[in-house]
């Protein structure tokens, strides 16, 4: 289990006999793929080469180029890892049902195949994706009424996955402009790429949102408004295949990253059908506002007694500089460390929909 010697003396290869790959056709090293994508990108895609502007200024990697450096941190990142145990929809989700983590991955397909297409910079638009979701809280969107009032700017899970959870990764400029305004309620992203981000987010989770609801039984895809069913049809693969077909289309034609005035309306439609029906049945209101209730109580917790914090050692009960650590350990908790904190140190008795998942 060693590894077996290769053909050339002082090699080890997996295999035997290895694969020949290399050949000679020569290294494709980060300036070699910089200087490919002026000519295969569209005019107004996102050069690498130029770009990678950081908070601290870093040498170029040899292999790669700025933003597969982004793509590469945000993989490994802690906060990209903890959202397998963040909400999407459906709190503590059986195996089939989507997290965080499961969203931006389909985020990251949606967007790529988009880019691709339209000869963007696929590697941005992947970073984008895969990081555009980390600063979100437990407890899905509940998460941002939670934390908001401890904080004088409120708390927007885009600007604080830009600003704050992922400060320590040192992401290029552009990546951290598209994460910080993924969001249809933030300012338009600097980037083509960042904007196809901002509408593969609203496919995906619409699309795969409803699938989720369907095999919980919440819904049927036969309850759809006509209209939807008629322009992107009622399963996932469909809807996908619609909406990417359309942006591709309509981006191609019009020059600008958008969809199509039709298939706008269709995606509307869709989401105000979850909105209606998934995100704002009586469950959902009721575990958003058992959320909302948790958080702030850690959040108070914490911000009484500092040292609980990993980095509380200095900080002083009631201090804003508390504050704002409190609100920043809560809301990179999963869901289960969050309930297992309000159990442990709050002595709260939690819904019958948490207490089976506590260790």
């Amino acid at each position: 289990m060693s590894g077996n010697p290769g053909d050339e003396a002082g090699t080890r290869t997996a295999h035997h006999p290895a694969v020949s790959a290399v050949g000679s056709f020569g290294v494709l090293d980060r300036e070699a793929r910089e200087a490919e994508e002026e000519r295969l990108l569209a005019p107004g895609a996102t050069r690498s080469l130029g770009a990678g502007r950081r908070a601290i200024e870093e040498v170029a990697d040899p292999w790669r180029t700025c933003f597969e450096r982004d793509r590469d941190r945000i993989l490994h990142s802690t906060a990209f890892r903890r959202l397998a145990g963040k909400t999407q929809v459906f709190i503590f989700p059986a195996d089939h049902q989507r997290t965080r983590l499961t969203h931006a991955l389909e985020v990251a397909q949606v967007a790529t195949a988009v880019s691709r297409a339209c000869r963007l910079n696929v590697v941005l638009t992947e970073a984008i994706a895969l990081g555009h979701d980390c600063g979100h809280g437990p407890g899905g969107h509940a998460s941002e009424e939670a934390l908001s009032p401890f904080l004088s700017e409120g708390f927007d899970h885009a600007v604080w996955g830009a600003d704050v959870t992922a400060a320590s990764l040192n992401l290029c400029a552009e990546t951290l402009d598209g994460i910080r305004n993924h969001s249809w309620s933030r300012p338009s992203p600097a980037t083509p790429e960042g904007e196809v981000v901002a509408l593969a987010d609203r496919i995906a989770y619409c699309a795969h949102d409803l699938e989720d609801a369907v095999h919980a039984e919440i819904v049927t895809s036969d309850e759809l408004p006509l209209l939807v069913g008629e322009r992107c049809g009622t399963s996932r693969a469909r809807q996908l295949d619609a909406f990417v077909t359309d942006v591709v289309t309509t981006t191609l034609s019009s020059g600008t990253v958008a969809l199509s005035e039709a298939m706008g309306e269709a995606l509307e439609e869709l989401r105000r059908f979850n909105y209606e029906r998934i995100y704002l049945r009586q469950d959902s209101i009721e575990q958003s506002a058992a959320v909302v209730d948790l958080l702030r109580a850690l959040v108070v917790h914490y911000v009484s007694h500092p040292t609980a914090l990993p980095v509380g050692a200095e900080l002083v009960p009631d201090d804003p500089d508390t504050v704002r650590a409190a609100v920043g350990y809560v809301s990179g908790m999963t869901d289960r460390f969050a309930c297992t904190k309000a159990a442990e140190l709050l002595g709260w008795s939690l819904p019958p929909w948490w207490e089976p998942r506590i260790p």
